[in-house]
């Protein structure tokens, strides 16, 4: 497998940035989910400064993401119809705005309510806001509706390549697979005809 994207599938590092970024926003997501239900303890505390470690490591691998999509190029987009092709592109978008949007919206939080932003204990980050508690209440509820917003834009993306995989029976999920081998004939099978 390549580093570099070619014609028919995504290079390894893309690929590897795309599943890293999944990965670390399915994890913090439950987290975030869960430790709201917890009762104030030292415990706590270690739970959100773990979960605001996670969310700024999904930040950096974004920008990481990006910086390498400069350099390289994306495979072109499988057969399908203009409409999916359109959908598809705007879900992708959608995606990258919200995966940005999550952690910023959380450091927000964080500043608005003047704590102070630590990445695993390694360094502490700067605020994003002076200390304002009447708008911490805003921020937090932004931050969960996008957390939910995002949600519904992944639910959709996971659903479109699992039907492309299952009913079409195409490259669009294996292309992007860690080991997925694409089909190299064109019948819809993947067999030779």
């Amino acid at each position: 497998m390549s580093l570099r994207s070619e014609n028919h599938q995504w290079g390894s590092i893309a690929k590897g940035f795309h599943w890293l970024v999944a990965l670390g926003i399915l994890v913090n997501g439950v987290w975030g989910l869960l430790m709201t239900d917890m009762s104030p303890s030292m415990t706590k505390i270690g739970v959100y400064a773990l979960h605001k470690s996670i969310g700024l490591t999904i930040l950096a691998l974004f920008f990481l993401r990006l910086a390498w999509r400069l350099f390289d190029r994306a495979p072109p987009d499988e057969p399908a119809p203009m409409w999916q092709r359109v959908v598809a592109h705007i879900t992708h978008v959608l995606l990258y705005g919200f995966i940005l949007a999550l952690p910023l919206s959380g450091w927000w939080y964080n500043s608005l309510h003047g704590y102070p932003l630590q990445w695993f204990k390694l360094f502490n980050l700067p605020a994003l806001a002076a200390k304002n508690e009447d708008l911490s209440h805003t921020a937090h509820e932004i931050h969960e509706y996008l957390f939910y917003l995002l949600l519904l834009v992944l639910i959709g993306h996971v659903g479109a390549a699992l039907k492309h995989h299952f009913f079409d029976k195409d490259n669009v999920l294996r292309r992007m697979l860690p080991f997925g081998r694409v089909h190299t004939s064109k019948s819809p099978q993947g067999e030779s005809p």
